[in-house]
């Protein structure tokens, strides 16, 4: 990660992680995507939220 500071412990050591359940576009959509985490490794404050694919949120 770059040269990020946690805002509320001061750490500088972040990783990601990914959840369970996949974001999707619908309750009827097979189609998910993964919510990539970033977070603070000393005290687990997320830094940011990103969806890994978008495309399966456009419309067509």
């Amino acid at each position: 990660m770059e040269n990020k500071k946690c805002l509320k412990c001061g750490g500088t050591e972040f990783v990601e992680g990914t959840d369970f359940m996949p974001i999707k576009p619908s309750k009827m959509s097979i189609n998910g995507s993964n919510k990539i985490f970033t977070f603070c490794l000393d005290c687990g404050e997320v830094d940011s939220i990103r969806i890994e694919n978008t495309t399966i949120f456009k419309k067509k």
